[in-house]
């Protein structure tokens, strides 16, 4: 890539940071580092970097606490919030701290990498952040946020990734595995009730009305199909 891709480290491990830099900058990014939630506000704003990894526990201020100063303070990139708890996911997802996404410890630093390089092509290819547009709604995926006829309405981060694979993936028909794999991951212990329930919570945000589906339709036996003809 010609140009230099910033990524902000928050992480008060040192071993854990010094893995994670030294991996980043072999791959071609710049890295700037923060061990504590002070200082790491301070150096996203005066940094402007492209991607910020953000550790939930920190010293200081805490990760939730640094992401919403900073989107406060206009800062609309991507932030990934790196936390060891699974639980902790639950938090991430009820209070909106606008978290753009996050990857649970321990992490593979494969799997790090390969979702860095897939959302800075992402965000890439669109010149300023993300939007995608279908009838009166706008998706803003990085600050998973839904305009709809001028509204604003929150999604949480799961909905955001299932709207977002849904809009990359128009008028195609996705089965349930490859979606639940595409939004929890590999290793994710869920079933297809938790699928379908949020599929539910998503048409109550997107659809006139939810229980005769005009865009997120399910397909009997396969999974579902976001219809939109632009």
């Amino acid at each position: 890539m010609n140009t230099e891709i910033k990524i902000a480290l928050v992480e008060d491990d040192e071993n854990l940071r010094f893995l994670v830099a030294e991996r980043l900058e072999t791959e071609g990014y710049k890295v700037l580092e923060a061990a504590n939630g002070n200082d790491a506000e301070q150096m996203i704003m005066e940094g402007n970097p492209d991607i910020v990894l953000l550790d939930w526990m920190l010293p200081g201020k805490q990760g939730s606490e640094v992401c919403t100063a900073i989107r406060e303070k206009g800062f609309d990139k991507l932030v990934i919030m790196m936390t060891a708890k699974a639980q902790d996911v639950d938090k991430i997802e009820a209070y909106n701290f606008g978290v753009s996404d996050y990857i649970t410890k321990p992490f593979n630093m494969d799997v790090l990498v390969a979702m860095i390089d897939n959302k800075i092509k992402f965000s890439l290819n669109s010149e300023k952040s993300e939007v995608h547009r279908f009838a009166d709604m706008e998706h803003h995926p990085n600050t998973h946020l839904l305009v709809k006829g001028g509204r604003k309405v929150e999604l949480t981060i799961l909905e955001n990734r299932i709207l977002l694979y849904f809009l990359k993936n128009k008028n195609k028909v996705i089965n349930r595995e490859e979606l639940m794999m595409e939004v929890w991951g590999y290793n994710a212990d869920v079933n297809t009730r938790t699928l379908d329930m949020h599929i539910v919570r998503l048409r109550k945000k997107i659809e006139n009305n939810p229980d005769s589906p005009q865009y997120l339709q399910t397909v009997r036996g396969v999974g579902y199909k976001f219809a939109y003809e632009a």
